[in-house]
């Protein structure tokens, strides 16, 4: 006659699940602390007495300002100011409008570049490198910039132009500009 040993499929993974959840008690139960301390801080705290509480500010009584009538402008009003009109009545320069836009007048006048000068008998030009790197020649006469920028005088040290800026009440304001020639 053979002996038998009684085999259990299920008794080696519940052998295993068992010590797992006796390992967790066990860590679960190093975790715990003794929290008087903690509580007694606690106690400290709300047994002290409460600090004076700031009165709210007063508030200001607000100024009511009324219009009279005829004495000022209402500021709620529109104004009655045409830009098309105070173009067409003010004098000064403007740009003209007909005139064919240059390449180097897409480009603000800042991310353009002066890298050199070439001259030939008496005709002097400027190089001026655009932000994509090309670079263009120009001489006096020619625009450059956003702002209706006409180069007035080339130089080995700098580009001057003349821009038109708009006023803001219709007409248009000169000012000189430079690009000077990087060393």
């Amino acid at each position: 006659m053979t002996a038998s040993i009684l085999r259990l499929p299920c008794a080696k993974s519940t052998y295993s699940k068992l010590a797992v959840v006796l390992l967790a008690l066990a860590a679960l139960a190093g975790c715990a602390r003794d929290s008087s301390d903690l509580e007694r801080y606690i106690s400290e705290v709300k047994a002290r007495p409460a600090g004076p509480i700031e009165p709210i500010p007063e508030i200001k009584p607000f100024e009511s300002f009324t219009y009279p009538e005829g004495a000022l402008r209402d500021p709620f009003a529109p104004l009655d100011f045409s830009p098309a009109q105070a173009s067409s009545q003010a004098g000064g320069p403007r740009p003209d409008p007909n005139r064919p836009r240059e390449i180097l007048e897409d480009f603000p006048l800042d991310t353009l570049r002066m890298v050199g000068i070439l001259q030939q008998h008496d005709n002097l030009w400027a190089l001026i490198r655009d932000p994509s790197g090309t670079i263009h020649r120009v001489q006096t006469n020619n625009y450059l910039g956003q702002n209706h920028g006409r180069i007035i005088e080339i130089s080995e040290r700098a580009v001057v132009l003349r821009e038109l800026i708009p006023d803001g009440m219709g007409g248009w304001i000169e000012r000189e500009a430079s690009l000077a020639a990087r060393e």
